[in-house]
């Protein structure tokens, strides 16, 4: 399929540079609507900004995904505060096994896509990104989207369009760009689970194009996980693929570079169920400035990795590694 990247102005958010006071900004700004679709929203200046956009009169309606693939519900006391407060606070449409879309759409002229979640340690601990449009057209599709899942019903991505959706177009869209790489492929994924991205990564690599690949090792990966992950890592590398393990910061961001001109960034990890089964949202771009300030986080982030040889998942005791690699913090890849 032929991709339609979006080349207009976009804003790059770095975390955690940047942190949550980008975000808070950004919340203190409408002055009319304020709709939030998110996994995860803890944070609690992020939280009390959204109740004083409420108090100053702003049309607010929130989304938030109500159970996590382990069970846990993080977002209950947020919901709580939210309805309170008289907040349209819904939960997420039950068409999607989970709602891993994180995006925030304010007064219609602006929309904010990430990978981090409205969560403390996600703002502060880990990399991630966001990327911030005023586009027209992009802010009508993800409203559209919005409102579709409120209601609990079907909707139909656009034709044309640089947004990538989970569960409807994510693999093709990212197996098109993985396609369309000619010299270099950047990707910084936690995760690699999907077996028909694999076989596209590894085609790049036989058509010569030279693919890094940033991971996180078995951190935040569940236990079910690991043994396709550890086992796609290694075919990668034995194809050629130069695969490092980020350092300093956990990694959480879901990013693919091509050619240095074209970049894919959004909620989803390279997971079966993130293609198939979850409310998901990506964008392709190609804005020079946009793509040049995620290729210097990649060049730096891969200039203080260290090179990394997955495990042989046969000769480990996988839950034993998953205890190893877990954190107080509680960050996973979603």
């Amino acid at each position: 399929m032929a991709l339609h990247a979006y080349d207009g102005r976009v804003r790059v958010i770095v975390m955690p540079e940047e942190g949550e006071a980008a975000i808070e900004e950004l919340i203190d700004a409408a002055t009319k609507t304020l709709h939030v679709k998110m996994f995860e929203f803890t944070s609690e200046p992020l939280i009390r900004a959204v109740l004083a956009a409420k108090e100053r009169g702003v049309d607010v309606v929130v989304l938030l995904n109500p159970v996590r693939s382990n069970g846990a519900r993080p977002n209950d006391p947020t919901f709580e505060r939210f309805q309170k407060a008289g907040i349209a606070v819904d939960w997420t449409s039950d068409r999607f096994k989970i709602t891993h879309e994180k995006s925030m759409a304010i007064d219609g002229t602006k929309l904010l896509i990430s990978t981090f979640n409205y969560s403390e340690k996600y703002l502060t601990k880990t990399r991630d990104f966001g990327v911030l449009v005023d586009d027209p057209d992009i802010i009508s599709e993800v409203t559209e989207c919005f409102d579709a899942d409120r209601a609990g019903v079907h909707f139909e991505p656009r034709l044309q369009s640089p947004l990538a959706w989970g569960n409807c177009s994510a693999r093709r869209i990212a197996a098109s760009f993985i396609d369309e790489a000619e010299e270099e492929l950047w990707i910084q994924h936690p995760k690699f689970h999907d077996v028909a991205i694999l076989e596209h990564v590894l085609a790049a690599r036989l058509r010569g194009v030279k693919v890094r690949l940033l991971c996180g090792g078995a951190h935040g990966i569940e236990e079910e996980d690991l043994l396709e992950t550890f086992c796609h890592q290694r075919i990668l590398a034995q194809a050629g693929v130069n695969l490092r393990k980020q350092k300093h910061l956990k990694l959480h961001a879901k990013l693919m570079i091509a050619d240095g001109s074209r970049a894919m960034v959004g909620s989803m990890n390279i997971d079966r169920e993130a293609f198939d089964v979850r409310r998901e949202l990506g964008l392709l771009l190609e804005e020079e400035e946009a793509v040049d300030a995620l290729r210097s986080i990649f060049k730096a982030d891969w200039h203080d990795a260290h090179e990394y040889e997955a495990p042989d998942p046969i000769l480990l005791n996988l839950s034993t590694v998953a205890e190893e690699e877990a954190e107080d913090e509680g960050i996973d890849h979603e």
